[in-house]
């Protein structure tokens, strides 16, 4: 094996990345050294190439961005058990500490003192990771390599569709990136009764539509909560998904759902943004929830099995796929808002 990788750098606390040869990462004794075969561009890595306000305020150059991936075990450490060489995984890449209150009580999905992979130290977009044993995921080799570099932000909609009563209930989604279109395939996938997509974004409303939505609203020009309202018989909609964190998207979640709904918010908001707690939450009865990341590791046994049934049919939502060499034109093509997910293999799409 060679000693050196090529790797996309954030080299410095400045907007754009760089294309370097670096060393191999070195593992510790309860490590996986990763071969990657696809990673894939998140939003994440987008504000991290843009060097925006949060980006500025969370990572430390030098750093390899990239937190969804798959690969092949090349090598591990002594104390590994758990997997072989040439094994075909992906990984959850948020790291928990394992002692806190929260990962000691079955929370380790918001443990206190997290470290994400691609985020806080070396991540994906490299020949090589290295992954802590106890954060990798198996897969079957029957599941495309495409899904398997996906899991990381499937993981998230699974989370959000699961994380309350589904079957037979009436969904609406607002926000259709790459996790809210993927929310939808999911919520079809477990027999939800109805799903809407509400988007402002024509190219991700014809993805909403590709990816089987019954109704597809556009709230810069239609009367979303009317639309809803309609079509549910006054009712309102049983649960909402919110995925985009836009004030104006979150106000529609509580316009639309009926009392005693669910709503399950996933999206970021960039500033605080005012409800009524009386009207849009208390008197509706309302179950209200922040989601965050997935469920470790519940989550990933539910998508392994939705995927291994074929359940679920995400190409739609994969718009390109580049050389990594190529990271920076693929950068280029998220910020026109014409793409959704970008795959990047190390050395050049098959």
């Amino acid at each position: 094996m060679s000693k050196t990788m090529l790797a996309v750098v954030k080299p410095e606390a400045a907007p754009g990345a760089e294309i370097r040869e670096v060393k191999i990462p070195e593992y510790g004794p309860n490590d996986v050294l990763v071969k990657v075969k696809v990673a894939s561009i998140c939003g994440t890595d987008l504000h991290i190439y843009n060097w925006d306000r949060w980006a500025q305020k969370r990572i430390h150059p030098p750093l390899i961005p990239g937190h969804e991936f798959c690969g092949e075990v090349a090598a591990y450490g002594k104390q590994v058990s758990s997997v072989k060489e040439g094994d075909f995984v992906s990984a959850e890449m948020h790291v928990a500490c394992g002692k806190c209150v929260r990962c000691r009580t079955g929370e380790a999905h918001i443990c206190q003192n997290v470290k994400i992979i691609g985020v806080d130290s070396n991540g994906a977009f490299a020949e090589y990771v290295v992954i802590p044993e106890s954060n990798i995921w198996k897969l079957d080799p029957a599941i495309p390599q495409e899904y398997a570099s996906i899991l990381d932000p499937l993981g998230n909609a699974v989370h959000s569709v699961l994380a309350g009563e589904i079957a037979a209930k009436t969904v609406a989604i607002t926000g259709c990136g790459p996790i809210g279109l993927f929310a939808i395939a999911v919520a079809r996938a477990v027999g939800a009764a109805r799903v809407f997509a509400v988007e402002v974004n024509e190219h991700r409303r014809r993805l909403a539509k590709e990816m089987k939505a019954d109704l597809v609203i556009d709230p810069s020009k239609e009367d979303v909560r009317a639309i809803v309202m309609e079509q549910t018989d006054g009712l309102g909609v049983d649960v909402v998904l919110e995925m985009a964190g836009h004030p104006d998207a979150i106000r529609t979640a509580f316009n639309v759902v009926r009392s005693g709904g669910r709503i399950s918010l996933l999206g970021l908001t960039s500033k605080p943004i005012s409800l009524n707690f009386s009207e849009d939450i208390i008197f509706k009865g309302l179950t209200v929830q922040g989601i965050n990341g997935r469920r470790m590791y519940q989550t990933w046994y539910q998508m392994t099995a939705l995927l291994k049934n074929g359940k679920l049919d995400l190409h739609p939502v994969i718009t390109g796929h580049m050389a990594m060499k190529d990271f920076s034109q693929a950068m280029e093509r998220l910020q026109t808002g014409e793409a959704s997910k970008i795959l990047v293999y190390p050395n050049g799409p098959n």
